[in-house]
């Protein structure tokens, strides 16, 4: 196995980037310049999350992207010009070796989830440029094709269709949420390709067809409910959450936590995905007893939901949220203050100390070109899934879909908030458990950390564990369930 690092390149060349929708945009408008088939995005003027118009404002204001775009080598037209011999067949084979190894780039560029997919976006296009300045993959260089999902399920499921179908892609790295990877599953199933899905998600899949490197539950829920039971002291928990699938997922696996840790739920409550309304909701938490909040709640509602929690009176240090999604990006748009004391479990935070935590926020902030840019758990693991895809190909020898899958069993790599590992069973990604509590100025005090990474089990909320398997390179044993 092995791990290899980042490289720390100070001086980025551009990275290849086509943007295959060949449509102009206004610059006033935000969305990608495109001319020629080549698109780069507005920096200055983002979409915001789908929700109350107030909390989509503010997390556009907290969190900015820039795509930089690379210009494609016509390698062919090289060719011809050097001596007028196009049809010899020496010549065919240089060109066909200096062809660039073709990546999609599958996120929303558009809509109410654009915000944050942008971010991810960038990570991959930052990630890619530096394994081009390193020299490639196999000698040749990557060439990223982004494509937007327009934070719409059917048109992630279209746009996968042309990445795997027309542009013959054998890897997509993409999707954001639960609803768009489900959406273009049965694409990369069905045409053997594969996706790199970064986000941390609910479980309860396994497919061959995808890797997964963000955390789930037994990453964000086995060591943190018996933390807040044991160390925060608290019984009472109110459960809330948006509602789709990621929540309710959670919320089921957190129940048989606090039952099991001697405490108790006293509510299990949801409201719509952007509901800005959240005062009804926190009336119920004021009169429900609870002592804790464990909050699923998903995108700007996280703004409205920590804002009227304080404007109504309620302490972090008495009623403490307890949340599996509120990260930076939230934090900067709902100001500080309404978070500071309130807790967040993640694998990674922007705050970690290490060396090669800060190389990349500073190398991150300077392809996106904003001093001031967050990165954050998604945003990380978006950056080095490229890598563990570029130690497959090596390791394989080949860019097909079969050959990335098996080698990427075991790849390990040194992320920049710690080593992370593909697991050689159920393509889902070993990392380590953090908890993180929320200060006055945004960022995140680790009070929490497990000592090394943990291994990933999809299948946790229905008994799954190290010693029984339920999801592995054989495939799902539905026997189990």
């Amino acid at each position: 196995m092995g791990s290899l690092a980042a490289p720390a390149i100070p001086s980025l060349p551009p990275s290849r980037i086509i943007g295959k929708e060949a449509r102009f945009r206004s610059a006033e408008r935000g969305g990608p310049f495109c001319f020629r088939q080549r698109c780069r995005t507005n920096p200055q003027n983002q979409e915001s999350i789908a929700g109350g118009r107030n909390a989509g404002a503010a997390l556009r204001d907290a969190a900015t992207g820039k795509s930089t775009m690379m210009k494609r080598r016509n390698f062919l037209t090289t060719v011809a010009m050097a001596g007028g011999a196009l049809a010899a067949p020496g010549y065919l084979r240089i060109a066909r070796a200096a062809e660039p190894l073709r990546v999609g780039a599958l996120y929303s560029q558009t809509g109410g989830l654009s915000v944050v997919e942008k971010m991810l976006s960038s990570a991959v296009q930052l990630a890619a440029s530096e394994i081009n300045a390193a020299g490639g993959v196999l000698g040749r260089q990557i060439e990223v094709i982004v494509e937007d999902g327009a934070s719409d399920p059917k048109t992630f499921a279209e746009k996968a269709q042309k990445l795997v179908i027309s542009d013959k892609v054998e890897t997509v790295f993409g999707c954001h949420t639960s609803a768009s990877r489900k959406a273009v599953l049965p694409i990369f199933e069905r045409r053997n390709a594969m996706l790199f899905y970064q986000t941390h998600y609910e479980g309860f899949e396994c497919s061959r067809n995808v890797v997964y490197l963000g955390a789930v539950p037994n990453h964000q829920l086995s060591n943190y409910i018996p933390w807040i039971i044991e160390t925060l002291g608290k019984k009472k928990f109110f459960i809330v959450g948006s509602n789709y699938v990621y929540p309710r997922e959670m919320a089921k696996v957190s129940k048989s936590l606090i039952e099991a840790g001697g405490a108790e739920w006293v509510a299990d409550e949801y409201l719509e995905l952007g509901h800005s309304e959240w005062a009804v909701m926190v009336n119920k938490i004021k009169d429900s007893g609870a002592d804790v909040v464990l909050s699923n709640v998903v995108g700007d509602s996280i703004i409205s939901f920590y804002r009227e929690f304080k404007n109504q009176g309620l302490s972090q240090d008495q009623i403490p949220i307890c949340a599996t999604v509120t990260s930076e990006i939230e934090i900067a748009a709902m100001g500080a203050e309404y978070a500071a004391g309130s807790y967040t479990s993640f694998p990674y935070f922007m705050s970690i100390d290490r060396p090669e935590n800060l190389s990349f926020i500073e190398r991150y902030r300077a392809f996106v070109n904003d001093p001031k840019a967050i990165t954050y758990h998604s945003l990380e693991a978006a950056y080095f899934q490229v890598f563990l895809w570029k130690q497959a190909i090596e390791k394989a020898g080949d860019i097909t879909a079969d050959a990335i899958r098996e080698g990427v069993r075991g790849q390990t790599f040194d992320a920049p908030g710690g080593p992370v590992k593909v697991d050689e069973d159920n393509l889902h990604t070993w990392v380590t458990p953090n908890i993180g509590q929320w200060q006055a100025d945004g960022q995140s005090k680790i009070v929490s950390a497990y000592p090394e990474p943990v291994k990933p089990l999809p299948y946790s909320g229905y008994g799954e564990t190290a010693e029984n398997l339920f999801c592995t390179a054989s495939g799902l044993d539905t026997t189990k369930l």
